[in-house]
């Protein structure tokens, strides 16, 4: 089970960076800082929102993750969701680094005896291994919808973050 686990824990680590990496990739097309604050609609979120909640969540679940609720009282979800807060795109990408940052230091001083230990979200008892779950599927969908927004805010000028549509023979074969 020891090698097991510690095969997760990296594999983990490995899918995390990815997803952190697919971002900044995206972030990186983004041409005007403006369009960190574009919204598709009125129910949609910016990629400034996205960032911050993501960057919220990642400090409240990730600090004493071991020991304390992942949903800190200092949490405040709702401000993450707010607006005007006007951020710049250095500042912005300095909120994203810090929530990453938090998981990757804690995720490197898990044991993998500590995979089956039991923690709270929300009160709800998880699993250490459930809860890295339940973070990865989270963080893949807003990054998800990151790479979303600003392939539409960038589409003239978007280069593709995986195989460009017609491109997947020549890829293969490249291979």
């Amino acid at each position: 089970m020891p090698d097991l686990a510690a095969h997760y824990l990296a594999s983990a680590e490995k899918q995390f960076r990815r997803l952190k990496g697919l971002g900044e990739n995206a972030f990186a097309q983004v041409s005007d800082e403006a369009h960190f604050y574009a919204l598709l609609d009125e129910e949609s979120n910016s990629l400034a929102v996205l960032i911050q909640h993501l960057r919220g969540n990642m400090i409240s679940r990730w600090t004493d993750f071991l020991t304390t609720d992942g949903e800190k009282t200092s949490r405040k979800r709702d401000a993450e969701f707010e607006r005007d807060k006007k951020l710049t795109s250095n500042e912005l990408l300095d909120a994203w680094n810090e929530g990453w940052d938090r998981l990757f230091k804690t995720l490197a001083a898990l044991e993998a005896s500590d995979l089956q230990k039991t923690i709270t979200i929300r009160g709800e008892e998880h699993s250490v291994l459930q809860a890295i779950q339940r973070e990865s599927v989270h963080y893949a969908m807003h990054v998800g919808q990151i790479i979303f927004l600003a392939k539409h805010l960038e589409t003239e000028n978007w280069e593709s973050l995986s195989i460009p549509r017609g491109q997947s023979e020549t890829f293969f074969r490249l291979k």
